[in-house]
């Protein structure tokens, strides 16, 4: 990843997006658990991740996640979240929170007149935003890239 770190933090790394670049990789659909195919002897389809992953380069940024608050939720240690400034922060969205000077990966929840930052992990408390709390969202998570 060739991307400016912006931020370091107890829950979250933030850093840049490079979409100017191009990296077209083959793509192979359809794969099968089974047997192999004798169609990928005929890969011809292409790939490039920045312009099947970021919708908006200009509003778009990577976070790497830390700990296991979300792990319900997919996101595990280390994984690479695609962060959207462009989405809206709606009910049941993921989103990149900071609150009180802290940055950190929650579920919006949005109950009545109140509002949650979810975890995704009953080992963690949710977090009811009060008055007083200084909250920006500063943008959804929209795909989540791992290692295995």
């Amino acid at each position: 990843m060739s991307a400016l770190q912006l931020h370091c933090s107890k829950y979250l790394d933030i850093y840049s997006a490079q979409t100017d670049t191009e990296h077209v990789l083959p793509l192979l659909e359809g794969i099968q658990a089974g047997f192999p195919s004798p169609a990928a002897d005929f890969i011809d389809i292409s790939i490039d991740l920045n312009k099947h992953l970021i919708k908006h380069p200009s509003a778009t940024y990577y976070a790497r996640a830390k700990g296991d608050s979300m792990k319900d939720a997919g996101i595990f240690d280390g994984d690479l979240l695609i962060v959207d400034k462009s989405i809206d922060p709606v009910d049941n969205k993921i989103a990149i929170c900071y609150i009180d000077g802290e940055f950190m990966v929650k579920r919006i929840k949005k109950q009545n007149d109140e509002l949650w930052l979810m975890p995704a992990n009953k080992a963690y408390q949710p977090i009811q935003l009060k008055e007083g709390n200084n909250l920006m969202i500063w943008g959804i998570v929209t795909h989540v890239i791992k290692s295995l």
